[in-house]
């Protein structure tokens, strides 16, 4: 009897254990911010998500979808509960976004050297071709200057972007530059692509969570403990140990024995 009874408790419980899980959307691409080794996702992004939700007692599970516009929608839908994204208006329709960011981030243009690309003021680009990965959002005034023009090729990988920037087949890449420059590092036939002084916009990234989701509910929980967590000085550790990391991933194959 108390064998059967230990078996209900446990059936019972299922629930509200699978009530405690956080589904977190990746779109691993973005070093040192989120990338994949092969095995699984790392970076500052999943590190900031485990570390907030493990401590308000929550599990978290990372899912990985074929691109960043995937992610986005099913946040928006409710299908995963949690995205570090920039806020947009468009975004605020389906997510609620932390008001403690995360992190700051300038928005650089990326150019290859044998095709100088001028650019002063943003109307400067309507010239040129442009290339951005599918889901991506720099604000609203390059979101309606990309509609207005429709100069962007989209695309589903840094590498296919980069790539066709280092052919000429477009003139300019859209990245964060962190990510942008740590990229490039280790390209091969990157050696005259460069990001160029003036930044195209600076934004922050933050924890945005589907209006679908019962964690809506507890944004100010969130808030709470990424104040904490950047008070500490956490954050930016483990930013700067993600760089280290990333580094150290991509020149492990040339220098091993």
């Amino acid at each position: 009897m108390r064998w059967l009874l230990a078996v209900l408790a446990l059936l019972c419980g299922l629930p509200l254990m699978a009530a405690e899980r956080v589904r977190y959307c990746d779109y691993p691409v973005y070093p040192p911010v989120s990338w994949s080794d092969g095995r699984q996702v790392r970076g500052l992004a999943p590190t900031v998500v485990r570390e907030l939700f493990a401590r308000m007692g929550l599990e978290v599970e990372i899912v990985v979808l074929g691109n960043w516009k995937r992610c986005l929608l099913d946040a928006a839908q409710g299908r995963v509960d949690v995205v570090l994204a920039y806020d947009s208006d468009q975004r605020d329709l389906g997510m609620r976004f932390s008001k403690e960011p995360v992190m700051r981030e300038e928005v650089a243009l990326f150019v290859n050297r044998q095709r100088p690309v001028h650019f002063a003021r943003l109307d400067d680009l309507a010239g040129y071709r442009g290339g951005l990965l599918f889901g991506e959002s720099y604000g609203q005034d390059f979101d309606r200057f990309v509609a207005r023009h429709q100069n962007i090729e989209w695309v589903s990988s840094s590498r296919q972007n980069f790539g066709k920037l280092i052919r000429g087949r477009i003139d300019f890449v859209v990245q964060e530059r962190r990510t942008g420059e740590l990229f490039v590092e280790n390209l091969p036939g990157a050696g005259d692509i460069v990001a160029l002084p003036r930044a195209l916009s600076v934004d922050y990234l933050r924890v945005a969570v589907s209006k679908r989701s019962p964690l809506s509910a507890r944004m100010a929980q969130i808030d709470e403990q990424l104040r904490r967590m950047a008070a500490a000085g956490e954050i930016e550790r483990w930013l700067e140990q993600s760089e280290v990391t990333y580094r150290d991933m991509i020149r492990l194959p040339v220098d091993a024995p």
